[in-house]
């Protein structure tokens, strides 16, 4: 996203890579500098640089690729010229990992869903970023590719699990009233079929919250979110669920799930929330698990957790001492 009436250019995810790598190169930087207040053609680069013009070509497209320099074809005194001018003066890089969001007495956390801390998966197996299949699919040694925490949609067939480790950002003193998680997701079949349950499992500090039954995976036409590459005969998008966690008990969707409490979860004595989602082995249905991230599916969302607290009495801010 480049900034309105600036030379800024900010990047994340797939985008944030690429322009790194681009970046780590002397002789792409010096260009760059070269070109903070002149077009120079690539022979004046060479010649300044004194480097072949091949070598000097090879890195303009680098750059190019990656949106950092124009380059203009015009008619010069030997044929055509490839003129080049620097695009940005400062390039910010978003970082993978969780967002936090506080309101009055409600913190919310987006987790990507390539941010993982523990994962257990088994073919029909993979993840994806928005722009390439990351790893092998169907090896289950491609989630721990460095590259899986720009992963916009996961998945495996069976039984396993994904574990998140969500910053716990409760105010010293507070106490939590209320727990809720949002994503999109649906089970794991073979390219996809909407039949196909599976019995999806929530923990939250290794507690039980307990288990939702997916009706299938869904696929066969493009979501909204889908990359132009991917292919629809796979699974596409997955359904928006909300688990909650309150006093009296959990649910999904407003559907009453379990007797787990809030103050089962033990927040306030934890530096994060431990969250694991997967099928258990001896599971009725064992779908596995399809999960999507912001830029995959029909959600433009990541994992999303909101925490509301409470202060006791006499306590909190404003709280006189």
């Amino acid at each position: 996203m480049e900034v309105a009436g600036s030379r800024i250019l900010m990047v994340e995810g797939d985008a944030a890579l690429a322009v790194a790598k681009a970046l780590a190169s002397d002789t792409r930087q010096a260009m760059l500098g070269m070109l903070t207040h002149q077009v120079l053609n690539v022979s004046e680069l060479a010649t300044a640089m004194g480097l072949p013009h091949s070598t000097v070509s090879f890195n303009i497209n680098q750059l190019q690729a990656v949106g950092l320099v124009s380059v203009e074809v015009e008619p010069g005194t030997r044929g055509q010229q490839k003129l080049c001018s620097k695009r940005y003066d400062e390039v910010r890089l978003r970082l993978p990992g969780a967002a936090v969001e506080s309101k009055p007495n409600v913190i919310s956390i987006n987790m990507p869903v390539g941010s993982y801390r523990h994962v257990e998966a088994k073919p029909s197996c993979g993840l994806v970023s928005e722009s390439k299949i990351i790893g092998m699919l169907d090896d289950p040694r491609s989630f721990f590719e460095p590259e899986h925490v720009y992963a916009q949609l996961l998945w495996f067939g069976g039984d396993g699990y994904v574990e998140y480790a969500f910053p716990n950002n409760l105010p010293y003193g507070a106490v939590p009233s209320h727990l809720e998680l949002s994503m999109e997701i649906c089970s794991e079949a073979p390219q996809f079929n909407e039949d196909w349950p599976s019995d999806i499992t929530l923990w939250i500090n290794d507690i039980e919250i307990g288990t939702w039954t997916s009706p299938g995976d869904y696929g066969g036409k493009a979501s909204l979110l889908m990359p132009s590459w991917w292919q629809t005969d796979r699974t596409t998008h997955g359904l928006l669920k909300q688990w909650s966690v309150g006093a009296k008990g959990s649910m999904i969707d407003g559907v009453e799930l379990s007797s787990v409490g809030i103050e089962q979860l033990t927040l306030p004595q934890t530096n994060h929330i431990k969250v694991r989602l997967g099928i258990k082995p001896d599971a009725r249905n064992r779908g596995g698990m399809n999960l999507f991230g912001r830029k995959f599916g029909n959600y433009p969302q990541d994992i999303v957790m909101r925490v509301a607290f409470d202060f006791p009495r006499g306590m909190g801010p404003g709280a006189e001492g």
